[in-house]
C-alpha cells in the first residue's frame, strides 16, 4: 500500500517515512503543488498525510483539489499540523480530511490511525 507524505520540513517527512515505511511504501514531496503533480503523473496512493503550512500550495488547497477530482476523491487524508485551533480542524474536516493530528505527535498513534483508515477501505 502506498502513502504520500506532503510536508515542506524534510526532517519530519523523513521521520514519518521511516516509521511508516516498515509497513507501507512511502513517497514524500515538499508541498501541495508537488503532490498534485505527482498525482497527475498517474500515481495513486492509498492515503495522503499532509501538513497545512507549506509554500506554493498549502494543505487546505491540496485537500480541496484532491477531493474535487473524481479519481482521487476517495483517497483518505490525514492532516498533520502544528496548528491546534478547532477552526483549522473543522475547516480540514469540512474540506474532506479524514483525520487531524497535532505536531508534535506520537508516531505509534499515527501508525494506528493510518492502519484504521486503510483497513476501512
Amino acid at each position: 500500500m502506498k502513502i504520500l507524505v506532503v510536508d515542506d520540513k524534510q526532517s519530519l517527512s523523513e521521520l514519518v517515512a521511516q516509521f511508516l515505511g516498515q509497513s507501507y511504501n512511502v513517497t514524500t514531496v515538499e508541498n501541495g503543488l508537488a503532490a498534485i503533480t505527482w498525482l497527475q503523473e498517474g500515481n495513486l496512493p492509498d492515503l495522503i498525510i499532509t501538513d497545512l503550512e507549506m509554500p506554493e500550495m498549502d494543505g487546505f488547497e491540496l485537500i480541496k483539489r484532491v477531493k474535487q477530482t473524481g479519481i482521487f476523491s476517495d483517497i483518505p487524508i490525514i492532516v498533520l499540523s502544528c496548528r491546534d485551533s478547532s477552526s483549522d480542524r473543522i475547516e480540514c474536516l469540512r474540506l474532506g480530511a479524514d483525520d487531524y493530528m497535532v505536531k508534535p505527535f506520537n508516531p505509534e498513534e499515527l501508525l494506528i490511525r493510518v492502519d484504521k483508515l486503510l483497513i476501512r477501505q
